[in-house]
């Protein structure tokens, strides 16, 4: 079960998507393109691979689809994921 979540996490886009929805908040995907630079359908096929992998939650609304982390995700997988956010985290205040 970790390996689909780590395959999803090893691709900067969506590493990235998971750094900005681990702040607890729901955000659309048009906020994701406006902050990660990348197109609505490459931001959409990105989502659904961490969607698939069980990492989030989807809610549509209107035309736009919003997202948050699972509130469901199991305390390991948090782990796992709050561990490779602070690793991040740290990698770029040695790179700053």
């Amino acid at each position: 079960m970790i390996l689909p979540v780590l395959a999803a996490l090893a691709e900067p886009t969506r590493l990235n998507a998971i750094r900005i929805l681990s702040d607890g908040q729901e955000h659309c995907v048009c906020e994701l393109m406006h902050s990660l630079g990348v197109t609505q359908s490459r931001m959409s096929r990105h989502m659904k691979v961490l969607t698939q992998a069980g990492l989030l939650h989807a809610r549509r609304d209107a035309q736009w689809v919003r997202y948050r982390l699972d509130p469901r995700l199991s305390p390991e997988i948090r782990a796992v994921l709050d561990a490779i956010l602070a690793v991040e985290n740290e990698m770029e205040k040695r790179v700053a």
